[in-house]
């Protein structure tokens, strides 16, 4: 049975635990506010968050872009921290997706509400482009949050669904508490977060899914009101901090799927991160404000899965296409079947400490 939760009911119920919903005049009223990290005062009680690359400037009673940071009286508060919309205790850590990274099992995923882009392609838009006192929330402080999980037998505790970024201080907590209590921590992430507070965080992940939307300029302004290079910034700081790294790019028909602008994605991604990085092509659907689009031809996800083998990349993935033969796992030297995935499930998995079991070639990830 599947306990993925978007709280709407007063009381949620997950694998026997029972957690309060609490409804929304009860968000600021209830519960103590968490000041936020990463941010500069100014004069006359403005505030400038340095969270993301935004830089917001936020005067006192406003928000910032993402909606969950507030200037209140020249302190800058989350209005997110503790505060979840969706929880989940029986993801696989392929949905994430994570394909190297200890293989078959599950997470424990959170997300509050909001994030610092504004995606037309979200596919959790309902969540992601809300903000905190628009919505029901489940609260629980990160030493709460683990106990749950380890009461479940979960060991990853996966941060995802919207942006994690807008709940930095709430995910930097949990992680923390996590590290301590031996758990693993992942992140599936825009990457759009500036380089002090992602230095801080690195330090208790253990691994990263970024979403590479695109590769141009262009893309990311107008698909997601944003610029590429603080996520080409934030890709080479991952994988120098050893925290392990995959790349998700949602290949979108006649957007962003040029083979020139792939090509040369790819040929960044080789000589910046490493050919070892895994990369995986998502499928896309309509949805949320592009509407008018068919989902991604499979024939072009597989043209773009070429181009990115062509040069040099070595585990070149395709998501989102039920049955496809490419989201494998297979040597690069042999070419022999490593790992075998029904969807987000494993169903053969011969990688044996960290290697080909046919020509003993090392397979880059974290494997137990």
């Amino acid at each position: 049975m599947k306990h993925l939760f978007r709280i709407t009911i007063p009381v949620i119920f997950f694998t026997g635990l029972i957690v309060s919903c609490f409804t929304l005049p009860q968000l600021l009223a209830d519960f103590p506010l968490h000041e936020a990290s990463y941010y500069q005062k100014l004069q006359d009680a403005v505030v400038q968050c340095q969270l993301c690359p935004r830089l917001c400037v936020i005067l006192p009673g406003k928000r910032g872009y993402c909606g969950v940071r507030q200037n209140q009286n020249g302190t800058l508060y989350t209005l997110s921290y503790a505060r979840l919309v969706s929880i989940t205790s029986e993801d696989p850590v392929e949905k994430k997706p994570l394909f190297h990274f200890l293989p078959g099992n599950k997470t424990f995923s959170i997300a509050t509400a909001g994030c610092n882009l504004r995606c037309k392609f979200c596919q959790n838009w309902e969540i992601s482009q809300a903000c905190p006192d628009e919505i029901n929330f489940v609260y629980l402080e990160p030493k709460e949050l683990i106990a749950k999980a380890k009461s479940l037998d979960r060991t990853i505790i996966a941060y995802t669904y919207t942006e994690p970024v807008i709940f930095y201080e709430y995910m930097l907590d949990c992680a923390k508490t996590a590290r301590h209590e031996g758990l693993r921590n992942v992140m599936h992430s825009n990457g759009y977060i500036n380089e002090a507070p992602l230095r801080e965080l690195v330090k208790y992940l253990d691994a990263a899914n970024i979403d590479l939307k695109g590769f141009t300029n262009d893309f990311y302004a107008t698909m997601s009101d944003a610029t590429l290079a603080p996520v080409l910034r934030t890709l080479q700081i991952i994988k120098d901090s050893g925290v392990h790294l995959e790349i998700t790019n949602l290949l979108i028909a006649g957007y962003n799927d040029d083979e020139g602008t792939i090509r040369t994605m790819c040929q960044w991604i080789y000589k910046n991160l490493g050919p070892e990085v895994p990369l995986h092509f998502s499928r896309a659907f309509p949805l949320y404000k592009l509407t008018g689009i068919n989902p991604t031809p499979v024939e072009e996800l597989e043209r773009a899965r070429d181009i990115a083998r062509a040069c040099g990349l070595q585990y070149v993935y395709i998501g989102n296409v039920a049955g496809n033969s490419f989201e494998n796992t297979y040597c690069p030297r042999c070419k022999k079947l490593l790992i075998e995935r029904k969807g987000y499930y494993i169903s053969q998995n011969v990688v044996r400490h960290g290697k080909c079991p046919y020509c003993s070639y090392n397979i880059d990830g974290r494997w137990e």
